[in-house]
């Protein structure tokens, strides 16, 4: 979008928005009118009147901008935290001597502190401003990865995976809350599926990179494995040196926006359904509220049902292919089809969903395919259509994730509660995570029942908590049409201060199905 506005029409007087007390006059006048108090010490014009072609022209300029650099930034995190499946079948489990369940043990003490640390690192993310805190975990974690191409012992690869984790926990939770602060919650789900379609690029990638990087076993004495975490630890360096220079905090402080443009985007969320009960500052009663909200806890479980498959098969999909009769370079190749496949069904879902402005109908298609993906690999069939059944497995957990991540922060009001309530809702889900790491045993190959067994578990849970959660939904919605309806017949209205205090518990919220 042109720096001199020329794709923005100032609202005249007569047809700009009445701010209903939800921004505040600045006793400040200047030539272009009067300017509005957003929030801290920035002042902006009244938000401009737009044609649907121009904001959506407007949102692409931000897409552009931020897009690019988050969803690289989570292709680095995921091929960080999946790459010791394929190093694994690089010579991992033989040099560190992992008899057992070590390497499930090193796996499991990953994802502790990651879903110990997601929580606080949301609350702090503000304060410490996105633009500093998400690039300074990501070149954190990407020298912590880098080192443990250096390891030599099982201890140490335990101590630099638990290391990872917290580093690496403040990055998903703490991108979803900064999108949710930049977009209206019907443009959120195909925003969080780019910025998601990162992890499934960087499963397909994985493999390729493992395959290249295996001809470099024996450089200056290492094997294939520690030049995989070499390697990609220092991409991960570089790509978070880069977002030092490109990520901006908040809509009022972008400098790639006009002071129209800040306007518009800040009052398309205030006035957006979801926003408005956003409060400004913390009080105890935000982190009480998510505590004592009944969605959370149950959407957790939803959660759960599809996070438990999607990192079953991300740490282990090498492996399950490898037992397929493949020998490690082909197995490590034949993990980029099912990703590829994923990210394109990931992309259709969440366009889709913000177009019909519906997320369960997708999450229920992604468990109908994870259900029919583990019921052929628990199954006899052959191993051709194993391998077909991997297809399901990966684009049913990939393409429904987002629509579940964006399903609760559609659904919660207020910054500081959707700040904590999603942290909650992925920090607590990932413990699936945990289980997943343990489920799929070395002497349980080439079939590995137990691992498809517990992942249909998951589905099951989904299966039983989805319906659940559209029940309640349809149900408070319905309620609440009643109560608006009647506080209209009685001439009643809510005030600014009561709708902000609210939250998604006023009369006039509608929880998104």
């Amino acid at each position: 979008m042109a720096s001199d506005n020329s794709s923005i029409e100032k609202r005249p007087p007569s047809e700009r928005v009445e701010e209903v007390d939800i921004e505040k006059k600045s006793s400040t006048n200047s030539d272009d009118g009067p300017l509005f108090d957003f929030g801290g010490d920035t002042r902006l014009p009244p938000p401009p009147k737009l044609t649907p072609e121009q904001e959506a022209k407007l949102y692409r300029k931000i897409d552009w901008w931020l897009m690019p650099i988050l969803t690289l930034m989570y292709l680095c995190s995921f091929l960080d935290r999946g790459n010791i499946g394929n190093a694994k079948l690089q010579g991992l489990t033989t040099q560190l001597d992992l008899t057992g369940n070590k390497y499930n043990i090193a796996l499991t003490m990953y994802f502790i502190p990651y879903c110990l640390f997601e929580c606080p690192a949301n609350l702090v993310l503000k304060k410490f401003r996105p633009s500093r805190w998400l690039p300074g975990i990501t070149v954190t974690w990407g020298i912590i990865m880098t080192l443990m191409g250096l390891v030599k012992n099982y201890p140490q690869l335990v101590g630099t995976r638990v290391v990872l984790g917290v580093t690496e926990a403040g990055l998903f939770p703490g991108v979803v809350y900064y999108l949710s602060i930049w977009y209206p919650r019907h443009m959120l789900q195909y925003r969080v599926g780019i910025f998601y379609g990162g992890a499934t690029i960087a499963g397909a990638f994985s493999g390729l990179l493992a395959f290249g990087i295996s001809f470099m076993g024996g450089t200056r004495g290492l094997l294939g494995w520690s030049w995989i975490f070499i390697i990609e630890g220092m991409a991960t360096v570089v790509v978070g040196i880069i977002s030092f220079f490109i990520l901006v905090d908040f809509p009022a402080t972008a400098s790639f926006l006009t002071p129209e443009e800040k306007a518009y985007v800040l009052w398309k969320k205030r006035y957006d359904n979801s926003s408005v009960g956003e409060e400004e500052h913390f009080e105890m009663r935000h982190l009480y509220a998510a505590l004592m909200d009944w969605q959370i806890w149950i959407q957790i479980l939803v959660y759960m049902s599809v996070i438990g498959p999607l990192y079953g098969i991300s740490l282990f999909l090498p492996s399950i292919i490898n037992g397929f009769g493949f020998g490690t370079t082909i197995s490590q190749l034949l993990t980029v089809p099912p990703y590829v496949f994923a990210t394109i069904v990931l992309l259709i879902f969440a366009w889709w969903s913000d177009k019909i402005q519906k997320r369960s109908p997708f999450i229920l298609a992604g468990l109908v395919m994870l259900l029919i993906g583990f019921a052929i690999n628990i199954s006899e069939a052959p191993i051709g259509v194993k391998y077909f059944g991997t297809f399901f497995c990966v684009a049913g957990s990939y393409a429904a994730f987002p629509g579940v991540i964006a399903w609760l922060g559609n659904n919660l009001a207020g910054q500081y509660k959707r700040g904590v309530g999603m942290a909650l809702h992925i920090g607590i889900g990932n413990f699936a995570g945990a289980i997943a790491s343990n489920i799929y045993r070395s002497q349980d190959a080439p079939r590995y029942l137990i691992g498809h067994g517990v992942e249909l578990m998951f589905v099951g849970i989904g299966f039983i908590t989805l319906p659940l959660m559209v029940f309640l939904y349809t149900r408070i919605n319905k309620q609440r049409d009643e109560i608006m309806a009647k506080m209209k017949e009685r001439g009643e209205k809510l005030s600014p201060e009561d709708v902000r205090r609210l939250g998604d518990k006023s009369p006039d919220f509608r929880y998104t199905l």
